[in-house]
Protein backbone atom coordinates (compact mmCIF):
# COMPACT_ATOMS: atom_id res chain seq x y z
CA UNK A 1 0.00 0.00 0.00
CA UNK A 2 1.29 3.46 -0.91
CA UNK A 3 1.83 6.07 1.81
CA UNK A 4 -0.48 9.09 2.09
CA UNK A 5 0.95 12.60 2.00
CA UNK A 6 -0.57 15.98 2.79
CA UNK A 7 -0.18 18.57 0.03
CA UNK A 8 -0.64 22.32 0.31
CA UNK A 9 -2.60 23.76 -2.63
CA UNK A 10 -3.06 27.20 -4.06
CA UNK A 11 -6.12 29.01 -2.76
CA UNK A 12 -9.35 27.32 -3.91
CA UNK A 13 -7.57 25.00 -6.35
CA UNK A 14 -8.10 21.62 -4.68
CA UNK A 15 -10.37 20.42 -7.51
CA UNK A 16 -7.85 21.41 -10.18
CA UNK A 17 -5.03 19.74 -8.25
CA UNK A 18 -7.13 16.59 -7.78
CA UNK A 19 -7.90 16.43 -11.52
CA UNK A 20 -4.27 16.77 -12.55
CA UNK A 21 -3.02 14.33 -9.91
CA UNK A 22 -5.56 11.69 -10.97
CA UNK A 23 -4.35 12.03 -14.56
CA UNK A 24 -0.90 11.08 -13.26
CA UNK A 25 -2.28 7.97 -11.50
CA UNK A 26 -2.19 9.44 -7.98
CA UNK A 27 -4.99 8.65 -5.51
CA UNK A 28 -6.40 11.88 -4.06
CA UNK A 29 -8.78 12.78 -1.31
CA UNK A 30 -9.93 16.05 0.12
CA UNK A 31 -12.77 15.87 2.60
CA UNK A 32 -15.75 18.10 2.00
CA UNK A 33 -18.64 19.02 4.20
CA UNK A 34 -22.05 20.43 3.33
CA UNK A 35 -22.75 23.68 5.14
CA UNK A 36 -25.82 25.84 5.17
CA UNK A 37 -25.18 29.54 4.68
CA UNK A 38 -27.29 32.58 4.10
CA UNK A 39 -26.63 33.98 0.61
CA UNK A 40 -28.63 37.00 -0.53
CA UNK A 41 -31.03 36.40 2.35
CA UNK A 42 -31.70 32.75 1.40
CA UNK A 43 -30.47 29.65 3.21
CA UNK A 44 -28.47 27.56 0.74
CA UNK A 45 -26.47 24.36 1.13
CA UNK A 46 -22.89 24.54 -0.11
CA UNK A 47 -20.12 21.98 -0.29
CA UNK A 48 -16.90 23.30 1.24
CA UNK A 49 -13.52 21.67 1.90
CA UNK A 50 -13.05 20.56 5.49
CA UNK A 51 -9.39 21.63 5.30
CA UNK A 52 -9.16 24.58 2.89
CA UNK A 53 -6.03 24.56 0.71
CA UNK A 54 -5.04 20.99 1.63
CA UNK A 55 -5.39 17.69 -0.23
CA UNK A 56 -4.31 14.15 0.66
CA UNK A 57 -2.44 12.14 -1.99
CA UNK A 58 -1.28 8.53 -2.11
CA UNK A 59 1.37 7.43 -4.59
CA UNK A 60 4.43 5.24 -4.97
CA UNK A 61 7.51 7.52 -4.69
CA UNK A 62 9.47 5.10 -6.90
CA UNK A 63 7.09 5.45 -9.86
CA UNK A 64 6.00 9.09 -9.43
CA UNK A 65 8.62 11.54 -8.20
CA UNK A 66 8.10 14.18 -5.53
CA UNK A 67 9.11 16.84 -8.07
CA UNK A 68 6.34 15.71 -10.43
CA UNK A 69 3.77 16.04 -7.66
CA UNK A 70 5.09 19.46 -6.58
CA UNK A 71 5.00 20.67 -10.20
CA UNK A 72 1.36 19.70 -10.68
CA UNK A 73 -1.02 22.60 -11.38
CA UNK A 74 -2.68 23.83 -8.20
CA UNK A 75 -0.09 22.29 -5.84
CA UNK A 76 2.31 24.49 -3.88
CA UNK A 77 4.30 21.87 -1.96
CA UNK A 78 4.22 18.97 0.46
CA UNK A 79 3.65 19.52 4.15
CA UNK A 80 7.13 18.79 5.49
CA UNK A 81 9.12 18.30 8.65
CA UNK A 82 12.40 19.87 7.68
CA UNK A 83 13.10 18.69 4.15
CA UNK A 84 11.22 15.39 4.43
CA UNK A 85 7.58 15.19 3.23
CA UNK A 86 5.52 13.84 6.09
CA UNK A 87 3.26 10.84 5.69
CA UNK A 88 -0.27 10.72 7.07
CA UNK A 89 -1.41 7.55 8.87
CA UNK A 90 -3.80 5.47 6.76
CA UNK A 91 -6.09 5.11 9.80
CA UNK A 92 -6.62 8.89 9.80
CA UNK A 93 -7.63 8.86 6.11
CA UNK A 94 -10.07 6.01 6.74
CA UNK A 95 -11.55 7.84 9.74
CA UNK A 96 -11.95 11.07 7.75
CA UNK A 97 -13.68 9.16 4.96
CA UNK A 98 -16.02 7.51 7.46
CA UNK A 99 -16.98 10.78 9.13
CA UNK A 100 -17.10 12.98 6.05
CA UNK A 101 -20.35 14.88 5.78
CA UNK A 102 -21.89 13.24 8.87
CA UNK A 103 -24.80 15.00 10.57
CA UNK A 104 -22.82 15.69 13.76
CA UNK A 105 -19.97 17.27 11.82
CA UNK A 106 -22.34 19.32 9.69
CA UNK A 107 -24.16 20.65 12.77
CA UNK A 108 -20.89 21.58 14.45
CA UNK A 109 -19.61 23.48 11.42
CA UNK A 110 -22.63 25.43 10.31
CA UNK A 111 -24.30 26.56 13.54
CA UNK A 112 -27.71 25.16 12.59
CA UNK A 113 -30.73 26.93 13.98
CA UNK A 114 -33.44 24.43 14.85
CA UNK A 115 -36.94 24.94 16.23
CA UNK A 116 -36.68 25.86 19.92
CA UNK A 117 -33.13 27.31 19.72
CA UNK A 118 -32.40 30.64 21.39
CA UNK A 119 -31.36 33.35 18.92
CA UNK A 120 -30.22 36.99 19.04
CA UNK A 121 -31.84 39.53 16.75
CA UNK A 122 -28.85 41.48 15.41
CA UNK A 123 -30.65 44.10 13.32
CA UNK A 124 -34.10 45.38 12.44
CA UNK A 125 -36.86 46.65 14.72
CA UNK A 126 -36.24 43.97 17.37
CA UNK A 127 -32.45 44.47 17.44
CA UNK A 128 -30.89 43.31 20.71
CA UNK A 129 -33.83 41.07 21.68
CA UNK A 130 -33.50 37.44 22.65
CA UNK A 131 -35.97 35.17 20.86
CA UNK A 132 -36.82 31.54 20.25
CA UNK A 133 -36.64 30.25 16.67
CA UNK A 134 -39.96 28.71 15.65
CA UNK A 135 -39.80 27.88 11.92
CA UNK A 136 -38.74 29.17 8.50
CA UNK A 137 -41.14 31.56 6.76
CA UNK A 138 -40.27 31.08 3.10
CA UNK A 139 -36.68 31.21 1.87
CA UNK A 140 -35.64 34.59 3.23
CA UNK A 141 -37.55 34.94 6.49
CA UNK A 142 -38.03 33.13 9.80
CA UNK A 143 -40.71 33.13 12.47
CA UNK A 144 -39.48 33.92 15.99
CA UNK A 145 -41.14 33.95 19.40
CA UNK A 146 -40.29 37.15 21.29
CA UNK A 147 -41.32 38.04 24.84
CA UNK A 148 -43.02 41.41 24.92
CA UNK A 149 -43.78 42.45 28.49
CA UNK A 150 -45.31 39.16 29.74
CA UNK A 151 -46.70 37.75 26.53
CA UNK A 152 -44.88 35.71 23.89
CA UNK A 153 -45.65 36.89 20.33
CA UNK A 154 -44.79 35.53 16.87
CA UNK A 155 -42.69 37.79 14.67
CA UNK A 156 -41.53 37.21 11.09
CA UNK A 157 -38.04 38.57 10.40
CA UNK A 158 -35.29 38.43 7.78
CA UNK A 159 -32.82 35.50 8.17
CA UNK A 160 -29.83 37.84 8.02
CA UNK A 161 -31.18 39.70 11.07
CA UNK A 162 -30.75 36.72 13.43
CA UNK A 163 -27.91 34.58 14.72
CA UNK A 164 -27.80 31.55 17.01
CA UNK A 165 -27.29 32.47 20.67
Amino acid sequence: MNPWYLLYCKRSEQQRAEQHLKRQGVDCYYPQVTVEKIRRGKRTSLSEPLFPNYIFASFDPESVSYTTIRSTRGIVDFVRMGSIPQTVPFALIVELMAHEDSDAQRDALKGVINAGDAVHVISGQFQGCEAIYKEPDGEKRSILLINVITKQIEVSTENREIEKA
